[in-house]
C-alpha cells in the first residue's frame, strides 16, 4: 500500500513536470517572434482600417493586437486606438470603459495625457444635431453628467500636464463646459420660475451663481433670485441679489425692463 501511494506521488510528479515542459516549448523564442509580427501585421491593418473609415474592421483587427500584445508598448498603442474607433463607431461606453481600463493599469505611461483628453473628448459634445437645431435646444437643457465628467478629465489634464499639447485645446473647452453647466443650471431655475415654484427656482439659481460666479448665466440667475424672493415675501434676500445684480451687470437688461426671464428662452434674451 505504501508502494503504491509512492508509485502516484512519482507519476503525478513526472506529470507536472512534463505539462512544464511542454508549456515552456509552447512559448519559444521563435513562437513569440511569430506572434509579435503577427501582432504587428494586425496593428498596420488595423489603421489602414482607420484611415478608411472602417471602424468596425479597426475595432475587431485592434481587439486581436491587444490580445496578442499584451504588456507591450504596441498593446498600449492598440488600446487607446481601440478606444478612438468605438469612439468614432457611436460605441461611447466602450471607448469609455476600454480608456478607464489604461489609465488605471498605465499611470505613469507617456500617452496619459492623450488619454485624459480623449477620454473628455468622448464626454465632449458641443454638437446638438439636426434634432437640438429643429427643436432650438440647448447644450444646457440636457442632462449635464457627461458635460461633468468631461470637464473631470479636461481639469486631470490641464493639471497633470501643464504643458501637453492636448492642454491647449482642453482650457477652452473647459471653459465652454462650465458656462454650459451654468446654463442649465439657470434654465432649471427658469423653468420652475415660470411655474410658480419660488422656493426651487430661487435654489437652482443660488447654485448657478454660487457654483458657477465667472459664468455669464449668473446675470440672469440673479435676476430669477430676486423674483422669486419677492414672490416669497423675503424682502431681505430679494434686495440682497438685487443689490449683487446691480453692482455686477449695471446695464443689464433685466434691470431696465428689456426682457423677462420668464418670458423668452434663453438664447433670445440676448
Amino acid at each position: 500500500m505504501t508502494q503504491s501511494l509512492f508509485s502516484r506521488r512519482v507519476t503525478r510528479f513526472a506529470l507536472a513536470a512534463l505539462v512544464a515542459t511542454l508549456a515552456a516549448c509552447g512559448t519559444s523564442p521563435k513562437d513569440e517572434e511569430l506572434m509579435k509580427g503577427s501582432a504587428e501585421k494586425l496593428y498596420a491593418d488595423a489603421k489602414e482600417e482607420m484611415a478608411g473609415g472602417n471602424w468596425a474592421g479597426a475595432i475587431k483587427s485592434l481587439e486581436r493586437v491587444e490580445g496578442r500584445a499584451g504588456g507591450t508598448l504596441l498593446a498600449q498603442q492598440s488600446q487607446l486606438d481601440l478606444a478612438y474607433a468605438y469612439w468614432k463607431s457611436g460605441e461611447k461606453a466602450q471607448a469609455l470603459s476600454t480608456l478607464d481600463r489604461f489609465i488605471k493599469f498605465n499611470p505613469s505611461s507617456s500617452a496619459l495625457d492623450y488619454a485624459l483628453y480623449l477620454r473628455g473628448l468622448v464626454n465632449y459634445n458641443d454638437d446638438l444635431g439636426l434634432l437640438g437645431f429643429l427643436s432650438r435646444q440647448s447644450m444646457s437643457e440636457r442632462d449635464q453628467q457627461a458635460s461633468r465628467e468631461a470637464h473631470q478629465s479636461f481639469k486631470q489634464l490641464v493639471e497633470q500636464f501643464p504643458d501637453s499639447k492636448y492642454a491647449a485645446d482642453a482650457r477652452p473647452r473647459m471653459d465652454f463646459i462650465v458656462n454650459a453647466l451654468a446654463d442649465y443650471e439657470v434654465h432649471v431655475a427658469r423653468y420652475y420660475l415660470t411655474r410658480g415654484a419660488w422656493i426651487a427656482a430661487a435654489n437652482r439659481a443660488q447654485a448657478a451663481v454660487t457654483t458657477y460666479p465667472q459664468a455669464p448665466a449668473s446675470e440672469e440667475a440673479l435676476y430669477i433670485m430676486t423674483q422669486a424672493y419677492d414672490r416669497l415675501g423675503l424682502t431681505q434676500l430679494r434686495d440682497d441679489a438685487s443689490r449683487v445684480m446691480k453692482g455686477n451687470f449695471p446695464d443689464s437688461a433685466f434691470l431696465t425692463g428689456k426682457t423677462q426671464a420668464a418670458d423668452k428662452p434663453w438664447w433670445q434674451l440676448w
